[in-house]
C-alpha cells in the first residue's frame, strides 16, 4: 500500500513552481515558503494525499490571508450606530482629509508659529471647545476613563471624592469605574443606596477631607421604579459652600440636543457646565462623532491643574486625533451641517422611509444576482451607552438561507461585513451603514454569496 504522504511534493518544488510565481512578485519569499511547509505539514500529519491544484489553491488563499492586516474595514448592518466592537464613530470626511493633511508631513503640533517658539499640544481645539460649550478652558487626552482618572488626580489626589452608590457602574471589557477612579489617587466615599441618593447624603458626607464630588453617566442602562436622584445644579450649592470641584462623566459627548428627533435624557456639555459643574469630560468617538479622545472642558482654574499633573503627558493624543478632532468640532459651529456631515448624527437622525428606501435598492440588487432578499422593519440603537432605552424604527434586508452559514460567509469576505440573527434570519439593517457604502456593501454580499 502506498503512503500518500509520499506523494506530497517538496517544499522547495513548490516554491520554485511556475503557479507559484505570482505569489512571489506579491509576497515576501519567507511568507511564501512558511505558508507552503506548514500546509504540507498538516496534509503530512492526516497523511491524505493532495490534488496539486487544490493544494495550489489553498496555498494561494493561505497566503493572502496571512498578508491581511489585523485592522481592517468591516461593514457595520448590524444596526447598533456607535458599535464599540467595531471602532465606533465613523468619522466625518473633513476629519480624514485634515488626518491626511498632518500626517503627510510635519506640524506646529507644539509649535507657536507667532511667537517662533516651543508650543504646548494642548492649544489646539480649545478654542472650538470653549465656543462650543461656554467652557473657560479645554484640554483633551486618550478617552474619557483617562480623563476622569487625570480629573480626579489633579483635583483630589489624596483626598476622598464623594459618588453615588448608583454611579458605581462596569463598563466595556469589565472595567469598573470604582477602580478607575481609585488609580487617581483619591479615596471613594460612597453615599446613597443603588436606587436612591438624596442630597442629604452628600451633605452628610461632606468633611474637612473631602477633595471633589463626582457625578458619573450611566451607561448602557437605566433605573426605574423606585428611585432618586440628585443633579449637578442641586449639588452646585453644596460644592460651593465647601469651596470643593464638581467633576462630571457626561458619558457620550453630546454637543447637539437630539430631543426633535425623539432622542431626549442625554444633556449636552453646555448644558452640565451650565448647571455649576466644574469640569465635564465626554467621549470625542461617540455621539460627538468624532476619533477616540477624552474632552474636559470646565473652569479654567481647574483645568490649569490638569494640565499641570504628571498624568497629563501620559494620556496626552498625538497629531492625528487633534486633527480629526478639530475637523470635527468645526463642522459644530452650523448645526444643520452636522446633522448631515457627521456620519453618526446623520444615522441616528435619518429617517425611517430613507433607510428603507436604501433597503429596497439593496435587496432588488441582491436578487438580481440569485441571492433571495426582502426588506423588512427592524429596531435600531444608538450603541456605546447613550439612550440606552430607546429603540429607533430602522429597516434591514433579510437574507434567505441557513443564517449561521450566511453569517460566517459575510464575515469571512476580504472586507468582512457584520450583520445579525434575529428570529431565525440573517439581517442587514441599513441604519448603521452609512449612505455612501451602500455600492461597495452590495459588492460584498454579492462576491461572498452569489
Amino acid at each position: 500500500m502506498t503512503d500518500a504522504r509520499r506523494q506530497l511534493p517538496a517544499v522547495g518544488s513548490l516554491v520554485e513552481s511556475v503557479e507559484l510565481r505570482p505569489l512571489l512578485e506579491r509576497y515576501p519569499r519567507t511568507l511564501v515558503t512558511d505558508v507552503i511547509r506548514a500546509t504540507l505539514a498538516e496534509l503530512r500529519e492526516k497523511g491524505e494525499p493532495a490534488d496539486r491544484d487544490v493544494l495550489l489553491e489553498t496555498v494561494a488563499a493561505r497566503i493572502e490571508t496571512a498578508s491581511l492586516p489585523s485592522l481592517r474595514p468591516v461593514f457595520n448592518a448590524t444596526g447598533i450606530v456607535l458599535h464599540t466592537n467595531l471602532g465606533r464613530a465613523p468619522l466625518a470626511t473633513a476629519a480624514i482629509e485634515a488626518i491626511a493633511e498632518v500626517a503627510g508631513g510635519y506640524s506646529n503640533l507644539e509649535y507657536d508659529l507667532e511667537a517662533g517658539r516651543r508650543g504646548s499640544r494642548y492649544v489646539h481645539c480649545v478654542s472650538l471647545l470653549r465656543e462650543l460649550t461656554g467652557a473657560e478652558d479645554a484640554i483633551v487626552v486618550n478617552n474619557c476613563a483617562a480623563a476622569l482618572v487625570l480629573a480626579l488626580s489633579a483635583l483630589a489626589r489624596g483626598r476622598e471624592v464623594i459618588v453615588s452608590r448608583g454611579e458605581l457602574v462596569e463598563i466595556g471589557g469589565s472595567f469598573r469605574v470604582p477602580d478607575i477612579m481609585t488609580r487617581s489617587g483619591a479615596t471613594l466615599v460612597e453615599v446613597g443606596t443603588t436606587n436612591r441618593t438624596h442630597l442629604d447624603d452628600y451633605v452628610r458626607a461632606m468633611s474637612p477631607r473631602t477633595g471633589a464630588i463626582a457625578k458619573i453617566h450611566r451607561s448602557n442602562f437605566t433605573i426605574e421604579g423606585f428611585v432618586a436622584d440628585v443633579g449637578v445644579r442641586q449639588l452646585s450649592p453644596v460644592a460651593s459652600e465647601h469651596d470643593v470641584p464638581i467633576v462630571h462623566d457626561l458619558g457620550s459627548g453630546l454637543l447637539l440636543s437630539l430631543d426633535a428627533f425623539g432622542l431626549s435624557g442625554e444633556p449636552t456639555a453646555r448644558d452640565a457646565l451650565a448647571a455649576g459643574a466644574t469640569v465635564v469630560m465626554m467621549s470625542g468617538d461617540k455621539l460627538l462623532g468624532g476619533p477616540q479622545a477624552g474632552i474636559i472642558v470646565g473652569k479654567a482654574h481647574a483645568i490649569a491643574r490638569l494640565k499641570q499633573d504628571p498624568f497629563a503627558r501620559a494620556m496626552r493624543v498625538d497629531k492625528l486625533t487633534i486633527a480629526a478632532l478639530g475637523a470635527t468640532l468645526g463642522i459644530y459651529r452650523q448645526p444643520e451641517r452636522a446633522l448631515s456631515e457627521i456620519p453618526t448624527l446623520a444615522m441616528i437622525t435619518a429617517t425611517e422611509d430613507v433607510v428603507r428606501a436604501r433597503c429596497d435598492i439593496l435587496a432588488r440588487a441582491l436578487r438580481d444576482a440569485g441571492i433571495g432578499a426582502r426588506v423588512v422593519g427592524t429596531s435600531a440603537s444608538v450603541g456605546a451607552g447613550a439612550f440606552p432605552t430607546r429603540d429607533i424604527p430602522s429597516a434591514g434586508v433579510a437574507l434567505d438561507g441557513n443564517a449561521t452559514v450566511i453569517e460566517e460567509r459575510l464575515r469571512a469576505g476580504r472586507t468582512p461585513i457584520i450583520g445579525r440573527i434575529s428570529d431565525g434570519q440573517f439581517l442587514l439593517d441599513l441604519r448603521s451603514v452609512p449612505p455612501a457604502h451602500d455600492a461597495r456593501l452590495t459588492s460584498a454580499v454579492v462576491r461572498a454569496l452569489a
